[in-house]
């Protein structure tokens, strides 16, 4: 099978998703985001009284004749997504109990590094038709990295900053995909019987991608994942094997603007911090020679001197080193340690880095 040369960036691919992703090169893709067959009709699940499907759940994708048959089909795809992400990239999965258990052994067994379970807890559940079981409110995204040495990107400050200034957890209570955002036929009923919410992708997306990146979708149903990514300004590869979601997949993308300017930028965490060595301050004339630092309770006293080191007493050095020893510790951050006045106020030095150059 022949391998393209260009990734089909921004486009939707109709065809069985195995089939197209070997034909993509390996290494080419910064995050997947797969919400595969649930495997229900081995169950039998998803069924009112009546015997009928619930949300006309009656796909020919979904039916597998035995475990063997869905185990060896995951171990496929999620073999190729392996083979398709980068080094540093992850790979998110969502399902049911249904499936999800039986997926996370085998993303282990294939050699992916689970970073967390997510529950999405649902704040508007299907009800239990036959009354005898307890609501299914809830279903499991595993987050994992292709490989436990995977420096894997994680925007934990924009989850803090949409999370009201607190820790993002791993429940997240996220309504249906309802109203406007569902996605309907010419007779009014829904399109798709799982249609995900964008607030859960815009979430995904968010904490684990940047601006530009590349995000795969092997089984892309209407298109939320690409209308999240076009609208974050992230490139996406979609790949649907129904024709009529394909279809609404394509014109959904088309009616979606994406942000632009400074709209599309993330809180960036302390790993993304510009790291300038104290030295360059000196010799921009941020700091002058001579300088007096202190601690915030001006307990001790350091000088700067000017080839960017600093003396406190008999002690002289960076200013981490200096840091520790007058603090008779092992370690110290010199950028939050140290502080200088300006204005009759004494600021950490840390904050001088995101200062322009004169």
């Amino acid at each position: 099978m022949e391998i393209v040369r260009e990734l089909p960036l921004d486009q939707v691919l109709r065809g069985d998703c195995v089939q197209l992703m070997r034909m993509l090169p390996p290494a080419s893709v910064h995050c997947v985001f797969a919400d595969p067959p649930y495997n229900l009709q081995l169950r039998g699940e998803l069924r009112r009284p009546d015997d009928s499907l619930v949300d006309g759940v009656d796909d020919e994708w979904d039916r597998f004749t035995d475990y063997a048959a869905y185990d060896a089909f995951t171990r496929e795809w999620l073999g190729e997504c392996r083979r398709l992400l980068r080094k540093d990239g992850t790979l998110w999965v969502i399902g049911a109990y249904h499936n999800i258990f039986r997926i996370g052994a085998i993303l282990q067994d294939l050699g992916f590094w689970i970073l967390n379970d997510v529950i999405w807890r649902k704040a508007n559940p299907m009800p239990n038709f036959r009354g005898r079981r307890f609501t299914n409110a809830h279903e499991t995204l595993i987050w994992a990295a292709r490989g436990r040495d995977s420096r894997h990107r994680f925007n934990y400050q924009a989850m803090k900053a949409l999370n009201d200034d607190l820790q993002m957890r791993s429940d997240w209570f996220l309504p249906l995909c309802t109203g406007a955002e569902r996605l309907r036929n010419a007779h009014g009923l829904k399109l798709h019987p799982t249609q995900k919410p964008e607030a859960l992708l815009h979430r995904v997306l968010l904490a684990s991608t940047a601006p530009d990146d590349i995000v795969l979708d092997p089984f892309l149903g209407t298109g939320t994942t690409a209308a999240v990514a076009r609208r974050l300004s992230r490139h996406f590869i979609g790949i649907e094997r129904h024709p009529v979601y394909a279809e609404a997949a394509i014109g959904r993308v088309r009616r979606v603007k994406p942000v632009t300017g400074q709209g599309i930028a993330t809180t960036p965490g302390k790993r993304e911090a510009t790291r300038v060595p104290f030295g360059s301050l000196v010799e921009r004339g941020l700091i002058a020679p001579g300088s007096t630092l202190t601690d915030r309770q001006r307990r001790v006293v350091a000088t700067v001197i000017a080839d960017g080191t600093i003396a406190a007493g008999e002690a002289r050095g960076s200013i981490h080193k200096v840091g520790a020893a007058v603090q008779n510790a092992p370690a110290c951050n010199g950028w939050t340690f140290w502080h200088i006045e300006r204005d009759g106020v004494l600021v950490p030095l840390d904050t001088l880095r995101a200062a322009p150059p004169e």
